[in-house]
């Protein structure tokens, strides 16, 4: 449940809605700056996982009338979280009990080879999986030519990377051992040049574009192609790391339904009788029954989630377990031996710097998930097994 923070004075009366129970002065200083912003609707709300970002908290969510404001978002616009069961050639369910240390570590070294992380941009020949694209993600048209040239000149250089931070390639498996295939990225340098176009509209931080304009209109049509993007970006992965299971393995492996969800962008939604525009920073939709999925922190399992459609948080779930530890202090108090300890079995790249990763960095997602159970139920459990960090 939430508990509400009144406002600084000057922000017109509308709440600080929080289901964090650890916000810090800064955090909530952000939640209270945007409360005071004249186009938020109704409340401000802080999911669980909520902490300090660029101008807006991660965990944000508040609702416009007619206005969209590119800065609240930040410039990893449609990064979001898929996950799909992996199946045999017969439909069933694919067990991962086989897959011992020495096979999980020549996964991660196939993954390496052949998705590229951090800065890293895709090099060599066409696209081997260019129906993960969608026939017509490249015709719809965005708002300037530069966008357009930007487009041109990057789409098929980052279409199948991760980026870097906290964007992971996950194996992982339920209490029944099925393998599950996780990815967690967004839509690259393309999202970044959108976002920083359209902020440059803005007269200010937080100043907020009107919709009833064209800037206002020219940025829902390029976030709604961000989010396109992100989406074929995450199936493009998906469906290169399950080509190097396949090989590791000697069978074939298929992909059952998936589920994909954005958590930094703009939906327009009815709420309290109104059609108001929902932004969400690092938090996800969760309507009644819709499923979502919250990740853990690299080595902490992840959960699939359904939706309760909660009125109360404009229907929305933190998209993860949240920042405790900056990554200067995570690279400051913890040593990779800790880490590795912390991590156990599960088998992620060599490197100290996934100390910046590391479970302690993170809140615990299980009691995220409990400040958070009016807002979703739990339905499956997720353990990693394998993990490709950016």
């Amino acid at each position: 449940m939430f508990r509400v923070i009144d406002g600084a004075p000057g922000n017109r009366g509308i709440p600080v809605r929080s289901w964090a129970e650890d916000l810090d002065d800064e955090t909530l200083g952000q939640l209270r700056r945007i409360a005071r912003a004249p186009y938020v609707r109704h409340f401000v709300c802080a999911m669980a996982d909520a902490h300090l970002s660029e101008h807006v908290a991660v965990g944000s969510v508040f609702a416009a009338e007619r206005t969209v404001v590119p800065s609240a978002l930040g410039g990893d616009l449609g990064c979001g979280m898929l996950a799909v069961p992996l199946v045999d050639d017969t439909g069933a369910a694919l067990d991962t009990g086989g897959l011992g240390p020495a096979e999980r570590r020549r996964l991660l070294e196939r993954w390496l080879a052949s998705i590229p992380v951090g800065k890293a941009l895709r090099r060599g020949a066409p696209l081997p999986f260019a129906s993960a694209l969608g026939p017509d993600l490249f015709q719809a048209q965005l708002s300037t030519r530069s966008l357009e040239k930007t487009r041109e000149a990057l789409v098929v250089k980052h279409i199948g990377t991760l980026g870097g931070g906290n964007h992971f390639v996950e194996l992982g498996c339920d209490a029944e051992r099925r393998a599950w295939l996780l990815v967690h990225s967004g839509s690259r340098g393309l999202g970044a040049a959108i976002a920083d176009h359209h902020r440059g509209a803005e007269r200010q931080p937080l100043a907020g574009l009107s919709t009833t304009h064209g800037s206002g209109e020219a940025y829902l049509g390029d976030l709604g192609w961000a989010l396109d993007f992100a989406r074929a970006n995450r199936m493009h992965i998906a469906c290169v790391a399950t080509r190097a299971l396949e090989e590791l393995l000697g069978q074939p492996v298929a992909h059952g339904p998936p589920v994909d969800v954005h958590h930094n962008f703009v939906a327009e939604e009815t709420w309290f009788g109104e059609r108001l525009l929902v932004h969400r920073k690092g938090a996800i939709a969760a309507p009644a029954g819709a499923l979502a999925l919250v990740p853990g922190s690299m080595g902490t399992a992840s959960y699939l989630v359904a939706g309760r459609g909660c009125e109360a948080a404009f229907g929305s779930c933190s998209h993860g377990a949240g920042r405790v530890l900056r990554r200067s202090e995570a690279r400051r108090k913890i040593r990779p031996d800790a880490l590795r300890r912390a991590l156990g079995d599960v088998v992620i790249p060599d490197g100290d710097a996934m100390v910046e990763e590391a479970p302690a960095a993170y809140r615990d997602i299980r009691k995220v998930l409990e400040a958070q159970e009016d807002l979703v139920e739990r339905r499956l459990r997720l353990e990693p097994l394998v993990v490709l960090k950016g």
